[in-house]
């Protein structure tokens, strides 16, 4: 049996100002998301030598260092959608420069078959198929940790228990485990400092 351990980034200053980030941009963490990161570790108590994955993004490496891991492999799978013409916006200046459209986007980002997405960024088709290759290639048994985006966090537990809503603030981890082909989800924990949040019909409208 595989345990997967998903871990989004402890907090950058975007994130505070919700708004989706440029495909260049890699903000670091905030002094509170240096704060939290440092917990992480003992929350996951993983045993020395776990393997670990890292997005290349330097708030996902920086977070995996402070949680114990820095030898985490930077792994361009991991890394956050393209949002396109979305970057650099929050939900409420979209909506107001685009009307409903910008709901239409992010549900075909969401969905793993969907050949459309944000104009400029990429399709749901494409940001899952790079997420499913990487689930792909892990072992069939063990345990790993990696260090993510609200983005990829949110396609992966899609591709694995089909869970289509949650609110994963930074620093949320999730705990899956597969044995053969089968997902199930042993654990979704909200960052220490808030209160934990219920399974909710919220994704797209966060800053991811």
């Amino acid at each position: 049996m595989l345990t997967l351990h998903l871990v989004r980034h402890a907090p950058t200053a975007p994130n505070a100002q919700r708004r989706y980030p440029f495909p260049h941009e890699d903000a670091p963490l905030s002094s509170a998301g240096e704060a939290l990161a440092q917990t992480l570790g003992r929350l996951l108590a993983l045993p020395p030598g776990t393997l670990a994955f890292t997005s290349p993004a330097q708030r996902a490496q920086r977070t995996a260092a402070l949680a114990g891991f820095p030898g985490a492999v930077p792994t361009p799978a991991l890394h956050e959608a393209q949002f396109g013409v979305m970057a650099g916006h929050t939900w409420a200046e979209l909506e107001a420069r685009y009307g409903e459209a910008p709901r239409t986007w992010i549900d075909a980002l969401a969905a793993p078959r969907s050949p459309l997405g944000p104009p400029g960024g990429e399709t749901g088709a494409a940001f899952h198929a790079r997420l499913s290759a990487w689930l792909d290639s892990l072992p069939p048994a063990g345990e790993a940790v990696a260090f993510t985006h609200a983005g990829p966090l949110l396609a992966l537990l899609r591709l694995t228990v089909d869970l289509r809503a949650a609110a994963v603030p930074p620093g949320t981890v999730v705990t899956l485990a597969r044995a053969g082909d089968d997902w199930w989800l042993l654990r979704l924990l909200p960052p220490a400092q808030t209160p934990a949040p219920a399974l909710c019909a919220t994704v797209g409208r966060d800053e991811p």
